[in-house]
């Protein structure tokens, strides 16, 4: 799919042998020129679409978690699929990071810089206990300012936050990179060369 390859950190911390998740990259819809010129949008819609496709990818993200979890925070919205379904073979509970303002009660939120200006995340005050395990999903880590500002907020709610899993890697991003910075270990099951 347009010149996709694993790196070789992506093979490292993918499940078995090289190679073992291309059924799953032949899923994965690549879109050039979306949404702006140069641009080579990985669409996971197409793997979603296929019950077996996405029942691998569950099972094979759930195989790389080390350790006993207690929760799963996704990121709105594509975040919210995986960690719902990876959640029950891992017996934990789902926490929701959301857009600021999309939920009730008290919150706690984390800002991030965009290209230009600025973004806020939020999860409820009491979604996560003090000391609570967590690990943090979602469908793609680009450049990781969402998913850097969710383990910041996840910490600050005293979580403990050590890993982070993806379906789909885009290192030339260095988002990965920057999570692992930030003590994270970060494991996908694909990468794609490009953005």
């Amino acid at each position: 799919m347009f010149g996709a390859t694993l790196s070789t950190e992506t093979e490292a911390s993918a499940v078995g042998a090289p190679g073992a998740n291309d059924d799953l990259r032949a899923l994965i819809r690549t879109i050039p020129d979306f949404p702006k010129p140069g641009i080579m949008f990985r669409d996971i819609t197409t793997l979603l679409l296929d019950a077996k496709g996405f029942a691998l990818s569950i099972e094979r993200m759930a195989a790389q978690v080390e350790g006993k979890i207690d929760l799963v925070a996704g990121i709105e919205a594509r975040g919210f699929i995986f960690a719902a379904a990876l959640a029950a073979p891992l017996n934990a509970g789902v926490l929701l990071i959301r857009k600021d303002g999309k939920l009730p009660g008290a919150t706690i939120a984390e800002d991030y810089a965009l290209e230009y200006g600025t973004d806020r995340i939020a999860m409820h005050a009491d979604a996560c206990a003090p000391g609570a395990t967590v690990l943090l999903v979602d469908d793609l880590i680009a450049t990781g300012g969402t998913a850097r500002a969710a383990v910041r907020l996840l910490r600050k709610a005293g979580a403990l936050v050590t890993q982070a899993g993806f379906l789909v890697d885009l290192p030339e991003l260095g988002g990965a990179d920057a999570l692992r910075e930030d003590g994270i270990v970060v494991r996908s099951l694909v990468a794609f060369d490009g953005h």
